[in-house]
């Protein structure tokens, strides 16, 4: 059954690039991906051929021409470079309102541009880690993951923003299974593989080498593996992480689970830096975001690269399209 309807786009953090990104998305792509900007109209590029519609339903034929806006009034101004507080509450309304959209199957999907959480702290005591955490709150969804992907990649961190140091302690059998159970059900569900393949990276470099570089795997690492076998999940390793990501080894799976942050950054951004998404797996709708963040530094000037939003609104309507 597939989802219908436009994707809502949150409107992220107006000093960001997250508006000029949102115009030049809909440029490139115009009505062939049917979406709608939640914000501010006055937070947009001077110039942009602004539609306001009254709901999901009208953005569809107003793609082809202008640039499609449910409209919310915001606090502020957007000062580029600059947060400002004001504009918080109006940031937090535009996600629950995409989210709201979707639930109610007016939308097909949630996509949300970058936020800045110290402006959402200090404008409306924004209580959540981040985004991710956010959506999981208004989903009703204890445990969520993230995943990132492009078409050469896609790799699922088991631990997400911690201290190397930390990640030992922070892995636990119950957590990888759990992380590996949702990444099997979301390529399921949202990417339409009947059977996906699920290889999981080792801790240890040589994933632990027999013993000699860390104990992890064979300790419980390799048990949760097999017992996922038994189950009937197509999961194999732990795999070595240095020979995990090249070519031929990424033809074998259809993710990869890996140990900690960068241990799965590093290899998708190396490979496609520009067009990698952000994937929240576990939600009961779709969930995408271009994977970086509000870039305060360029903001206003033009340089914004649009082609992770592109592709995070490309990749949501290709899920809605299989789920």
């Amino acid at each position: 059954m597939t989802r219908s309807g436009p994707i809502a786009l949150s409107c992220g953090e107006p000093a960001g690039i997250g508006p000029e990104i949102a115009v030049k998305a809909w440029e490139t792509l115009r009505d062939g991906c049917p979406f709608f900007w939640i914000g501010d109209p006055r937070h947009l590029p001077s110039g942009t051929p602004v539609s306001e519609i009254s709901s999901p339903a009208e953005a569809s034929a107003a793609c082809a021409s202008s640039f499609p806006v449910l409209p919310l009034a915001f606090g502020g101004d957007a000062a580029k470079g600059t947060a400002d507080p004001a504009n918080a509450s109006g940031v937090i309304q535009s996600v629950e309102t995409a989210v709201k959209l979707v639930q109610a199957g007016e939308a097909s999907a949630v996509c949300t541009a970058p936020i800045h959480k110290k402006a959402l702290i200090d404008g409306a005591g924004f209580a959540y880690p981040g985004h991710t955490e956010f959506l999981a709150a208004l989903a009703g969804r204890d445990r969520v993951v993230m995943m990132l992907a492009s078409e050469q990649l896609r790799v699922v961190p088991a631990t997400i923003h911690i201290a190397l140091s930390d990640v030992p302690a922070a892995l636990t059998l119950e957590g990888l299974r759990e992380t590996i159970e949702i990444t099997a059900a979301g390529l399921q569900s949202q990417f339409g593989i009947t059977a996906p393949r699920i290889a999981v990276a080792g801790l240890n470099p040589h994933a632990g080498e027999g013993g000699a570089m860390g104990r992890e795997e064979l300790d419980w690492i390799n048990t949760l593996v097999a017992q996922m076998q038994a189950e009937g999940l197509n999961v194999t390793g732990p795999h070595p992480a240095d020979t995990l990501f090249h070519a031929a080894a990424r033809a074998r799976y259809d993710a990869a689970v890996c140990m900690y942050h960068d241990q799965a950054l590093i290899p998708i951004k190396t490979l496609d830096f520009d067009r990698g998404v952000n994937v929240t797996l576990g939600l009961p709708f779709i969930r995408t975001s271009p994977d970086h963040g509000t870039a305060f530094d360029i903001a206003g000037t033009g340089q914004a690269n649009p082609s992770s939003l592109i592709e995070a609104l490309k990749l949501a309507q290709a899920m809605a399209a299989s789920t």
